[in-house]
């Protein structure tokens, strides 16, 4: 059932414990050690709630978080019930059960490594210097921050423009006319690149220049629009807090490559399954 593949550290697991604490005021937080339950001679603890709700994430989002720790403790009485029942019988001593908890051993092993020595060996100061280092020369795509006004019938789209070259306010006819559901906003799209909009529209409003509106209306699936043209920019580049999960990937592949490849060197690795020997590397 459980699978303690998630490779965070144990400091994250605790908090995970502290976070699951409803209804424990915060000075009677619990301690990871502390002790809520027995079964027989062995106890369920604080961190047993953690490790337990570390794997079974997934499914305790489809119970409100007042129940979760009710939850993990009917799991974790049930897991130690049903264990102590199979070392009573000594299924613990079968041979495949052995190979069993030597595998989850082993993947335990390596998720602990990959936390403590791989994705704990990166700090913030790396990472934004491989944020500065990334973006110091980023050229973003041409965007443009555009207003529109959607009606239904070609007509209904002249006067509208007939109203603009007479002097009235787009934003305002956007909120009186326009059909779409950026009317309320004064018919505000935000700024967007190609590749966001209809073909139709993309090919009137990136040729427009900044504060020109459509002379003729615009045909598309949606209907007819007047399109104003409020700013063009090139698109700046994402702020770090937006791409710093990313880059903390990027991190921990490249040192988890060149981690591998040391270990490597210095661990002898045989496959004597010829089907499984890889293919012989080009020169």
């Amino acid at each position: 059932m459980f699978s303690f593949s998630n490779r965070r550290p144990a400091k994250v697991l605790m908090a995970s414990a502290v976070a699951l604490m409803v209804g424990i005021s915060p000075l009677a937080a619990a301690e990871p050690g502390d002790v809520i339950a027995k079964v027989g001679d062995a106890e369920i603890t604080e961190a047993d709630i953690a490790f337990a709700a570390q794997d079974l994430g997934a499914e305790l989002q489809r119970f409100p978080p007042a129940q979760w720790r009710a939850i993990l403790l009917d799991v974790l009485i049930d897991m130690q019930v049903l264990g102590q029942a199979a070392e009573s019988e000594s299924l613990d001593e079968d041979p495949d059960f052995q190979k069993q908890v030597d595998f989850l051993k082993l993947r335990a092993l390596r998720n602990a490594y990959v936390a403590q020595k791989i994705e704990g060996a990166i700090d913030e100061d790396e990472i934004k210097a491989l944020y500065d280092e990334k973006y110091a020369d980023f050229e973003g795509p041409e965007e443009v921050h555009a207003r529109h006004i959607l009606l239904k019938e070609k007509a209904e789209a002249e006067a509208v423009i007939k109203s603009l070259d007479d002097g009235a306010d787009f934003v305002e006819l956007a909120k009186e006319k326009s059909t779409g559901p950026s009317g309320p906003s004064g018919g505000d799209l935000g700024y967007f690149s190609k590749g966001r909009m209809v073909p139709e529209f993309e090919a009137v409003v990136f040729d427009m220049d900044k504060g020109d509106y459509t002379k003729e209306p615009v045909q598309t699936q949606f209907g007819w629009h007047v399109i104003k043209v409020e700013d063009k920019r090139a698109q700046p580049k994402p702020a770090f807090e937006d791409v710093a999960g990313q880059l903390r990937q990027q991190k921990a592949r490249d040192i988890y490559a060149a981690k591998m490849d040391e270990l490597k060197e210095v661990t002898p690795v045989e496959i004597l399954d010829e089907k499984l020997k890889p293919a012989p590397k080009a020169e």
